[in-house]
């Protein structure tokens, strides 16, 4: 299997999927290759809090052009997985010099799919692009094509409990890849002093208390025909049984009040309001909470608000040297300039994307008197 992640992830999910019993796990470039049973898959999609799909390889094949493509795609014997009064989909990933247009692709597949079934059958199930019952995904690089089934459906970074958030906020498998990246396991007190939507705070909470990611969301592998639903009620059970109590303050806060606002809502939905305190204030009137605690935030990168933005992170470093000691503070910045003006030097810089935006996770170790004390 495969399982789909962000660029500079890949350790940190090939870690996950080690945990839940996959063997032969590969880190790639933005995925990780594993093998593993039905109870490996169904755990896949449930816990791991970093991978975007998880997908199953069911043909893998050589094509030197579109008709060929669709002839090797058309011998496959679909009924296998799709069901004649069901609805599919095709979603395509492609990087090749034969093959130049991802949309062309999957349409070449869809029509592979229907043809087969219309041979046979004398008719063929419908294609639903927003909610199939079987989504297909074709990968090609160059001439290697590999179909496969998704078990995911909608991406994992879905989670159910945001479904309100201000302009670009993180993506939450990103979130999650941070703080996983911090060594961040809910044992000490964990800060956000610029919480936006509260993503940051939620995947906290969750990574606290061991509550499975996806505990609030369908799969697309529950549509298929051998999904086993025994095995899939007693992953769901163990999952349940798992999550323990929070030992720790998650706490965050904005200046912004209609953040705030977005941060309850978000957190209610995730079930883990009661854990985290959320309050209106700025970053430069918080105090440390505890004496060993992890400040994890993503600060602006400069697009919304101007010239300021290198006296707002030297203010940061600032505020990190006098109220902060004996603190880790790892600080996300699309901005690699604004970050050289926090006035510290960094004992750990991770490159990572949000989205297009080239950004470093940087880390600041807050000593207590000095570095030499």
């Amino acid at each position: 299997m495969t399982a789909k992640t962000f660029f500079g992830l890949e350790e940190v999910l090939k870690q996950e999927l080690i945990q839940i019993g996959a063997k032969n796990v590969k880190a790639g470039n933005r995925a990780v290759t594993f093998e593993g049973d039905n109870e490996v898959l169904y755990k896949a999609n449930l816990h791991l809090r970093t991978a975007l799909k998880i997908l199953l390889p069911i043909k893998q094949f050589r094509a030197r052009n579109e008709q060929e493509l669709y002839d090797r795609v058309k011998k496959v014997n679909w009924a296998k997985y799709i069901d004649l009064d069901g609805t599919f989909a095709i979603d395509s990933t492609v990087w090749s010099e034969t093959f130049t247009h991802s949309k062309f692709v999957a349409l070449k597949v869809k029509d592979a799919i229907a043809d087969h079934f219309t041979e046979i059958f004398k008719r063929r199930p419908n294609v639903d692009v927003n909610q199939p019952d079987i989504q297909i995904h074709i990968h090609i690089s160059q001439r290697e094509c590999i179909l496969s089934l998704d078990s995911s459906g909608e991406s994992l970074h879905r989670r159910g409990y945001r479904s309100e958030q201000r302009q670009a906020p993180l993506n939450e498998v990103l979130a999650a890849g941070i703080i996983l990246l911090t060594g961040w396991k809910g044992d000490r007190p964990f800060l956000d002093p610029m919480c936006g939507s509260g993503t940051l705070l939620v995947e906290a909470a969750m990574i606290a208390s061991n509550t499975a990611p996806g505990i609030k969301r369908k799969f697309a592998f529950m549509n298929w025909k051998q999904y086993d639903r025994k095995l899939w009620n007693q992953v769901f059970r163990e999952a349940k049984r798992a999550v323990v109590e929070i030992e720790v303050p998650i706490v965050g806060s904005d200046i912004d009040r209609e953040a705030i606002d977005i941060s309850f809502a978000n957190a209610e939905r995730s079930g883990l309001d009661e854990d985290l305190r959320i309050s209106k204030n700025s970053f430069f009137d918080r105090k440390a909470i505890g004496e060993n605690g992890i400040i994890v935030c993503n600060p602006p990168y400069g697009e919304r608000i101007g010239k300021d933005i290198e006296e707002l992170y030297k203010q940061m470093g600032d505020k990190l040297k006098q109220d902060f000691s004996g603190y880790d503070a790892w600080i996300f910045s699309g901005n690699m300039r604004a970050l050289k003006f926090v006035g510290l030097r960094p004992s750990k810089r991770i490159e990572l994307y949000n989205g297009a935006i080239e950004c470093r996770l940087a880390k600041y170790e807050m000593y207590r008197g000095g570095k030499k004390d």
